[in-house]
């Protein structure tokens, strides 16, 4: 009866990453990882568990993207989609470790003004 047999939804994140990515794809796929888990960092800020699970899978592997971006700009754009998905998770270590980590002052402003709590 494999017909009735269900299949498991693959999320973006648990995709292998057949050939390296240049610095776009890299910052294309963070994004999309940060868009894809937005629901589950809300499910995580209830507590939800599966949906906690989820958040800290998806951010982990876009962390591990975001480390490989060669260009500076590039990578602190990618990490500020990071903090926003963190933010979103109530993951306030994580987001104020990664903060530390831009370098681009014009996005550090941005993030200060959109998350107060990381700028104290």
């Amino acid at each position: 009866m494999q017909w009735f047999a269900r299949k498991t939804r693959q999320d973006i994140w648990d995709e292998a990453i057949e050939r390296p990515l240049g610095d776009i794809e890299a910052a294309e796929r963070i994004r999309a990882i940060c868009d894809a888990a937005a629901a589950s960092a809300a499910g995580s800020a209830r507590s939800d568990k599966r949906d906690s699970e989820r958040y800290e899978r998806a951010a982990k592997v876009a962390m591990e993207i975001a480390m490989k971006i060669s260009d500076g700009l590039m990578r602190d754009d990618a990490v500020r989609r990071i903090v926003d998905l963190c933010m979103k998770a109530n993951d306030l270590k994580t987001a104020q470790i990664l903060f530390r980590a831009i370098h681009a002052s014009w996005i550090r402003e941005t993030i200060q003004r959109d998350h107060p709590p990381l700028a104290q």
